[in-house]
């Protein structure tokens, strides 16, 4: 058996959370991850049969049994995890009951995985039904796209719009446009179900006032989705009160999608 600590999974982990704290999107314990994984590969490197303990989710996640992901932990700081992985994150399998995750590595001090959990699988689950090959729920708190939630009205059309106005590169990178919900408490059903209801139209959703949800098939395309997002609203925060010499018009942005052929949100333009 190959040593887990060598696994590509683990590295992309380590290395995305790492990233993440340094461009400052994941202060202290702010922010969690999930990702599904293939579980022949994960036999590689872990005895399956062997369940460390068992570690009720607090959701019915019935549609995942038996899906393994790597999550990070709660408490945990993403600056941590890259010198301690096996205390950060761990690997979970979903039981059979759907209420319960079996713990296959990891948490080795008694941890457990991210308040959020039932959020992400509810969030896995919806993707999964619009797109089987989505592995990846990302959460993060980017700068200047939570102080966009501060001033922008929290409307998904004229949100998206605004974004998609910032830069030629927004329309292409996101455009089934971005789910926006209100002020919400964190870490409970509710706003897992409340995210799961928009991830049936968008990859991206953002909660107002506390940070955005990606989602996608790798660690690439979804920390890309969140990035623009990011680059996109530095772009309105540092010109928002300035006076404007261009910009991109609705026209624009229908030749860009004719252009690259994208399947995006018509009704978003006037």
């Amino acid at each position: 058996m190959k040593n887990i600590f060598d696994a590509p999974f683990l590295k992309e982990m380590t290395d995305i959370t790492s990233l993440m704290y340094r461009l400052g999107w994941d202060e202290r314990n702010g922010g969690n991850i999930s990702y599904m994984l293939d579980e022949n590969t994960v036999r590689e490197y872990l005895d399956t049969e062997n369940v460390i303990r068992e570690i009720p989710t607090g959701f019915d996640a019935s549609e995942l049994t038996g899906k393994i992901f790597i999550v990070t932990g709660t408490g945990k700081y993403f600056k941590n995890v890259k010198d301690d992985p096996e205390n950060n994150l761990g690997i979970i399998r979903i039981a059979k009951d759907g209420t319960t995750a079996e713990l296959l590595w990891g948490y080795s001090d008694g941890g457990r995985f991210t308040s959020e959990l039932p959020a992400h699988l509810m969030s896995h689950i919806q993707r999964l039904r619009v797109n089987p090959e989505n592995r990846i729920i990302m959460h993060c708190h980017p700068d200047y796209t939570l102080a966009m939630t501060q001033v922008h009205e929290a409307d998904e059309k004229k949100f998206t719009r605004t974004l998609w106005g910032q830069m030629t590169e927004s329309i292409v990178v996101f455009p089934d446009g971005i789910g926006v919900l209100p002020w919400m408490v964190c870490g409970t059903n509710e706003i897992g179900i409340a995210t799961a209801e928009k991830m049936k139209q968008y990859r991206l959703v953002i909660w107002t006032l506390h940070g955005i949800y990606g989602a996608g098939k790798d660690m690439d395309e979804t920390f890309g989705l969140i990035e623009t997002v990011e680059k996109a609203a530095k772009q309105y925060i540092l010109t928002a009160n300035l006076p404007k010499a261009s910009a991109i018009t609705d026209d624009n942005l229908r030749a860009l999608a004719a252009a690259f052929k994208l399947d995006y949100r018509k009704d978003f333009l006037d």
